[in-house]
């Protein structure tokens, strides 16, 4: 079943119009005809069964039927930290982040962060990142969409994150994620930079009272350290089995 996501308000058992978006991707890719039926979701944690009514070059319009709630979000509250990585391997760690249950990325600035981008770019890049977590929603079927944060510097958002167990890798960790104890379900996971987190930011770090953690005894790549430690999570504490 085709779902598609709907930023506003869906109106159950009525005549809507779906935006640009779902139209390119109904009418234009998916090639969907009148009489089809595909499941809409806004973000609030429920699905809308719709059923095509009406296309044409501009429109494609859609009758609802009632609103179901399907919550399929892990019990687990994670908060990633994920420094900037280079070309595609940040809408990766995205991507397949949203599918492991994220609930919020924050793309991060650090010392040795290999991404150099102005402000402008930096927005659009954030644009861009909020419609792949759509896409991963609309693909894996998540029914809340998470938040991509703007880009800040890591120190900055080490000092917002209070209500969290802080976690951090480490290749020099002392324990693993079986050895964790949680007090709650937030979690705030630090994925650092291709070249790792300075000495100072460790220190920082430390400061912040992340805990280290292990995942092995191999090195793992910034785009395959972030998944490995979510999963794990989530088959440790989470809905993973």
């Amino acid at each position: 079943m085709v779902r598609i996501f709907q930023p506003t308000s869906i109106i159950e058992n009525s005549v809507i119009e779906l935006d640009e978006n779902a139209f390119a991707h109904i009418v234009k890719a998916l090639r969907m005809k009148e009489g089809e039926s595909i499941v809409l979701f806004d973000g609030h944690n429920t699905v809308t069964p719709a059923t095509i009514v009406q296309i044409n070059k501009k429109r494609l319009l859609v009758k609802t039927a009632n609103s179901i709630i399907d919550n399929r979000e892990s019990p687990l509250n994670i908060h990633l930290g994920q420094v900037l990585s280079r070309g595609e391997k940040m809408e990766f760690t995205i991507q397949k982040s949203v599918e492991l249950g994220v609930n919020i990325i924050t793309p991060l600035l650090s010392e040795r962060c290999g991404v150099k981008l102005d402000t402008d770019r930096l927005d659009k890049k954030r644009s861009q990142w909020q419609k792949i977590a759509q896409s991963a929603c609309e693909q894996c079927g998540r029914n809340i969409v998470p938040i991509i944060n703007p880009v800040i510097k890591l120190e900055n958002w080490c000092q917002t994150l209070a209500d969290y167990t802080k976690l951090t890798l480490h290749p020099r960790a002392q324990q693993g994620i079986n050895q964790l104890r949680l007090p709650n379900n937030n979690i705030a996971l630090l994925i650092g930079p291709e070249g790792g987190l300075s000495d100072n930011e460790i220190h920082m770090t430390v400061q912040h009272q992340f805990t280290e953690i292990l995942l092995g005894p191999r090195v793992l790549r910034t785009e395959t350290v972030a998944l490995t430690a979510i999963t794990a999570l989530q088959v440790k504490f989470g809905d993973i089995e």
